[in-house]
């Protein structure tokens, strides 16, 4: 099995967090019961238009303003420190998705001052998780920045994330599904895990069986504007319990050959309209062929199906790629470093592109059946 972390640290969850309609109207109250009298709100673009309405007013507490530059750059991490310093301000708020968090944590960090983290959408865990993930100015990830400290507090308002837009909770779903898949194929194998390890395990198996039983509940409670319990327990899964899983297991709980098959897709430039998680999703079926665990792939396809993620190379509009493609692809997703190593046995370019062909010949199958058995 590929290496993972020689020592494993816990950093399990934020100082505080507190989920619920109105629960950012407090802001002002907690940072200054942390003794925090002046804040830089680094928030993104449409997110922004979307959660203003649901942002408190301050009367007592110094509020500056910063639009976030579009990606989570060491440079646009220099620039919201330079802004914090240029003011005088003593934390950070993101309000936004993953990367106005990420890079909001990226400068809170370089100052060595508090972060306070308002998630607009479920897509990640980032307002959870005491890490950034960079990336170039072109959109290239570029390496994972860890912290010894945790976000000083996280407020989630479920009804902003009721507003944003669909595709994005699928897509979390798609990523938070993985949470499982890779941590069990990592910690799976192990002889004697340890607690920390035992608890990422137990946390990912519930990211799985939340998002099993909750998912199509959500989604339409979404497109109904209703917020429901189903709403906010896939809501929390996605950000709190997929966290979880990484902060309790540190490398057991993070990625393997789900997330290698998504860094292996991004070579081709048609995969860059598709969102993160529906990467990883499909990624998720990819990895469970390479374990022989074909069964699953059948158990999961349905609410695949309902939900909208892709199965197939066809579902994400690569049906034409050659098996020359195919190979390039694969060689990217079975690099010496790439995550798929973690998990036990040994992967090279075409153990995963046969892999992905065995896959589309049995979604291909389960459809054909499926559609015979409606037409009776």
């Amino acid at each position: 099995m590929g290496r993972v972390a020689d020592t494993l640290i816990v950093r399990a969850a934020p100082q505080e967090y507190i989920c619920g309609p109105g629960s950012w109207n407090g802001l002002e109250q907690h940072l200054e019961r942390r003794g925090i009298s002046s804040a830089l709100v680094v928030r993104g673009g449409r997110s922004w238009e979307a959660a203003k309405g649901y942002f408190p007013e301050f009367k007592r507490v110094e509020i500056q303003f910063y639009g976030y530059g579009g990606e989570c750059t060491y440079a646009e991490r220099d620039r919201i420190a330079s802004e914090v310093t240029r003011l005088g301000l003593q934390s950070i708020i993101a309000v936004g998705g993953g990367k106005v968090s990420d890079s909001a944590k990226a400068a809170a960090a370089l100052l060595r001052i508090p972060v306070v983290i308002l998630p607009t959408l479920a897509a990640t865990c980032s307002a959870w998780s005491s890490l950034s993930v960079m990336y170039d100015k072109a959109g290239t990830m570029v390496g994972f920045e860890v912290y010894p400290h945790s976000n000083s507090l996280v407020l989630l308002e479920p009804r902003v994330i009721l507003d944003s837009p669909p595709e994005l909770l699928v897509a979390g779903i798609g990523d938070t599904l993985a949470k499982w898949y890779e941590a069990d194929a990592i910690i799976a194998h192990l002889p004697s895990p340890s607690e920390e390890i035992a608890l990422a395990h137990y946390a990912a198996r519930r990211c799985r069986d939340n998002l099993m039983a909750h998912s199509a509940e959500a989604l339409a409670a979404q497109e109904a504007g209703e917020l429901n319990d189903a709403f906010v327990r896939v809501v929390e899964t996605n950000i709190m319990t997929a966290g979880l899983v990484g902060g309790f297991g540190e490398d057991y709980g993070r990625t393997a050959g789900a997330h290698s098959i998504h860094d292996a897709l991004t070579i081709l430039p048609e995969t860059h309209r598709l969102l993160h998680g529906s990467k990883v999703a499909y990624g998720v079926l990819v990895q469970l062929v390479l374990e022989g665990k074909q069964e699953e792939v059948v158990r999961l396809l349905p609410c695949y199906e309902k939900i909208g993620l892709p199965a197939t190379l066809k579902d994400m509009g690569l049906d034409g790629l050659s098996r020359e493609g195919l190979l390039r692809v694969a060689a990217r997703a079975a690099e010496p470093d790439a995550s798929i190593h973690r998990m036990p046995g040994t992967f090279d370019a075409v153990t995963v592109a046969d892999a992905i062909e065995e896959l589309e010949s049995l979604v291909a199958a389960i459809r054909v059946r499926e559609t015979v058995a409606a037409s009776r």
